[in-house]
């Protein structure tokens, strides 16, 4: 028996709650089905934390084969947007969680593990809403002149001072952020910025390259001027790739190093 119109796969995608414009007409049908499932993340659907209806259920809401959503799930999955447990469900991934809480961190010391230093101490050097600069526009996706949420904190592992970072936030995105929030929050940064404000970082890029520290940077970090550090930059993307910040560190490596897995 031949389909009628409404209850074709393509009718229904058509039919979900946002158009398929992400992804070409031509891409596999799991494809269209994972970028209307990363709308549904993107509008704060299914919040961190939250379980994602089943496969069942998101199969009949876009009228697919359960086996397609499960495609589309499992690249989710592959990419840590959402997290498979089994007998309970599919749940959006969250920085809160203890296994990924130091996903984005890869400063590591030379002697024992990061559990043995404890969390990191944060000092809140500055934070203020400043206009962004064409640099900052430009990695941020912003109008220069937009205005950003600027941060300048130290953080420390066992009494030393590790890494020097200044952080610039789209200004709509995180407004009311302040110092003592900063300072205040208990777990991970990334974490508060799901929390407080809906955001949440997916990825991100980032640049490496040796330096030699100023005056500032020696006095805050406890180096001698002059002496190497290594540099990070990084920008961080939520879902579909949209930046939401851009982070310069400075970190000291005379007890810690550099780590990342490549597989």
């Amino acid at each position: 028996m031949a389909q009628t119109p409404a209850s074709t796969p393509e009718n229904a995608l058509a039919a979900a709650d946002a158009p398929v414009s992400a992804t070409p007409a031509f891409s596999p049908l799991y494809q269209q089905i994972k970028v209307l499932i990363l709308q549904s993340l993107q509008a704060g659907e299914w919040k961190p934390g939250e379980a994602i209806p089943s496969e069942m259920d998101l199969a009949a809401r876009f009228r697919v084969s359960q086996g397609t959503v499960r495609k589309a799930i499992d690249e989710l999955a592959a990419e840590n947007l959402v997290v498979r447990r089994q007998g309970k469900g599919t749940f959006v991934a969250t920085h809160s969680e203890q296994q990924v809480q130091y996903r984005f961190l890869k400063l590591m010391p030379d002697a024992g593990d990061r559990a043995s230093e404890g969390p990191a101490h944060r000092e809140i050097v500055e934070c203020k809403r400043v206009r962004a600069s064409a640099e900052v526009a430009r990695a941020l996706a912003l109008r220069p002149g937009d205005p950003v949420v600027q941060v300048r904190r130290v953080l420390s592992f066992g009494g030393m001072p590790a890494i020097l970072e200044d952080l610039w936030l789209p200004g709509n995105a995180f407004k009311g952020l302040n110092a003592e929030q900063m300072a205040g929050w208990q777990g991970p940064t990334y974490a508060m910025f799901e929390v407080e404000f809906g955001v949440r970082m997916v990825r991100a890029e980032e640049k490496i390259r040796a330096v030699a520290a100023d005056a500032q940077q020696s006095a805050l970090l406890q180096v001698e001027p002059g002496g190497p550090l290594l540099s990070v930059e990084r920008v961080a993307y939520t879902y579909n790739d949209v930046p939401m910040e851009l982070r310069r560190g400075l970190y000291r490596t005379d007890t810690h190093h550099y780590r990342n897995e490549l597989s």
